[in-house]
């Protein structure tokens, strides 16, 4: 591989350094949810969309928010509710007395960073309107493609399926998405200081009076996006990926394993997060890393191995440890 030109390794690096200030900027609204942060910009570097689940209360929305400011991206927000419907997110024709035409009229999709809160709460009908947003970035209505902004990006809250109204997500748009976060409650001493804030008058609903200011733009995005896809990727790299995803295929405990596009999938998170942490290579630690938030989402696991205490966590985490790593 050719060696980059120093005008594209001053972009590279200065790059790098915006999207690392997003920790720092996305602090001043959000406490301790580090790893949820590293992911969202992961996903962003690969063009993918995160679904990020957790409990009421513990800023998932609050999150998406302060990386749009973060970002200068333009961003919008669909609560979703169980009498959604399509249209009103992917946009509808609307006729128009005055011409006495239909003109088509753009939803909230049509932006480059979509907040779907509470997705699993509306019917998969609603759900499924996202999947050629999320996989073609177009939507079709009346039979005429209309493109999305670049970049776009769909960050999907969900409350845990054992939820009282809540809907699972398909299978088919479960796949769509790069990464499942966690977004786990706060620590006792990070809880301490939420709370110290909001006595302080810090409000959740004005982030450009808790500080948040721009540290990055599309621009840097792009350029890191280019510096990412550089970044190497040996055939036993490329290996390892491949037997990770079939030992999900061939476990005893799943009725689904990772699909080719899960694959996919890892091998992109990987290059991200070895770019960001300054490397030009994937190693196995940067697969091992993304493997938890890449596959989780994407195996199903039978009733009695569930039965049994098994969680997707748990199992992945026993297949990295049988699957041999390249040396």
């Amino acid at each position: 591989m050719s060696a980059p030109s120093p005008e594209t390794t001053t972009t590279s690096d200065g790059a790098r350094a915006s999207l690392e200030a997003l920790r720092t900027e996305i602090a001043k609204a959000v406490v301790g949810q580090d790893p949820a942060v590293t992911g969202l910009v992961v996903a962003l570097l690969c063009r993918g969309h995160v679904l990020l689940e957790g409990v009421p209360g513990v800023a998932k929305t609050l999150l998406v928010r302060a990386l749009a400011a973060s970002l200068q991206l333009d961003t919008k927000r669909v609560q979703f509710t169980p009498d959604l419907m399509p249209g009103d997110i992917t946009g509808s024709l609307v006729y128009d007395t005055r011409t006495a035409e239909f003109s088509f009229q753009p939803g909230p999709v049509f932006t480059n960073l979509l907040l779907a809160d509470e997705i699993n709460r509306t019917p998969p009908k609603t759900q499924s309107s996202l999947l050629e947003a999320m996989e073609e970035r177009q939507v079709t209505v009346d039979g005429t493609p209309r493109p999305l902004p670049e970049p776009f990006l769909v960050a999907a809250t969900q409350n845990p399926v054992e939820y009282e109204g809540t809907y699972p997500l398909p299978e088919a748009q479960l796949d769509r998405f790069l990464l499942k976060l966690i977004v786990p409650l706060p620590s006792r001493q990070d809880e301490i200081s939420v709370l110290t804030r909001h006595a302080d008058g810090f409000n959740p609903r004005d982030l450009q009076a808790a500080g948040v200011r721009p540290v990055a733009g599309p621009a840097d995005l792009e350029a890191a996006r280019d510096a990412v896809a550089r970044t190497a990727v040996s055939p036993e790299i490329a290996g390892y990926v491949v037997d990770i995803c079939r030992a999900t295929r061939e476990s005893p405990s799943l009725t689904l394993g990772a699909s080719p596009r899960g694959a996919t999938a890892l091998l992109s998170a990987a290059r991200a997060w070895a770019w960001l942490t300054g490397r030009d290579y994937v190693i196995p630690d940067d697969v091992k890393a993304l493997a938890l938030p890449t596959l989780r989402h994407r195996i199903q696991l039978r009733p009695e191995a569930e039965m049994e205490g098994v969680t997707a966590d748990s199992l992945i985490t026993a297949i990295l440890s049988h699957v041999p790593v390249p040396r």
